[in-house]
């Protein structure tokens, strides 16, 4: 019966599953996923797959052994250099720390809704034998913001309150001056390259279908999904409120403008 139950357990859908054993009249004993009479539930310690680490992309991308690259899911650290453009300030730190982290060490993997990224890359949560949890200590140590998508909230409170910790101590990114808040009347109609936080007053809300729109100025605004709206407070107490609002900028039609995920990358300024 023990084979039948790791057997089962293998199957998609099992491993989740509540499991009860019980015991029959001839003394033979039973498993099955709906409980019987006497029968008690059973606790199933998943087994895990350990990988080594063949090469440190980057603080937040690793390859695998087994060739697999990984992404570490909820954050984004500052970019190294590669090809012409140069390192953003606290990359190279970021990751040498994964590196110095992740020496002599396996990982595991816990993946997202998403399996991977548009680059193939493999969505995760990084773990390492002795339990850690690298995606939420690079956040800990101020090397790394969180970057939360909808569909994947996992960790996501363990993550926010982190990042509040690491910028309340200004531990890493949030000591450097090039993460400091810009006002968005300094915006200049380029924009600004990579990851930023801006801060200004909301003077107006427009809505479509698709979005709710957080209008700052003329020429920039900060957008929220509909269809996730349930994530948030109550959108209209943003109206003639002066907000921080993090993530990257696009530009259109001369027009800027950052797409907001979760509420995690929205702050009121008092």
């Amino acid at each position: 019966m023990r084979v039948l139950l790791i057997l089962l357990l293998c199957l998609p859908g099992w491993a989740n599953a509540e499991i009860y054993e019980w015991q029959d009249a001839n003394g033979s004993k039973h498993f099955s996923d709906r409980p019987a009479a006497d029968a008690k539930k059973i606790d199933i310690k998943p087994g895990y797959d350990f990988y080594g680490v063949k090469t440190i992309f980057d603080g937040d991308t690793v390859v695998l052994e087994d060739g697999r690259k990984i992404r570490l899911l909820g954050i984004n650290t500052p970019e190294v250099q590669h090809r012409d453009k140069q390192a953003d300030a606290g990359g190279d730190e970021a990751k040498r720390w994964l590196a110095d982290k992740l020496k002599n060490t396996k990982v595991r993997l816990e993946t997202g809704t998403e399996k991977t990224d548009k680059y193939g890359r493999t969505l995760a949560h990084l773990f390492t034998e002795k339990k850690e949890h690298i995606n939420l200590q690079l956040v800990a140590a101020g090397l790394a913001a969180i970057s939360i998508y909808p569909l994947e909230l996992h960790y996501v409170n363990e993550l926010v309150k982190a990042q509040d910790q690491a910028e309340q101590a200004r531990l890493g990114i949030w000591g450097r001056p090039e993460y400091a808040t810009t006002p968005i009347g300094n915006l200049t109609e380029d924009g600004h390259q990579g990851w930023t936080r801006l801060v200004g007053k909301v003077i107006n809300m427009h809505t479509t279908r698709k979005s709710v729109y957080l209008e700052f100025s003329d020429t920039f605004e900060a957008r929220i999904e509909s269809k996730w709206l349930d994530l948030f407070p109550n959108v209209n107490d943003y109206l003639g409120k002066t907000i921080e609002v993090r993530g990257w900028l696009s530009k259109r039609a001369g027009h800027l403008s950052m797409l907001i995920r979760h509420p995690s990358a929205i702050k009121e300024k008092t």
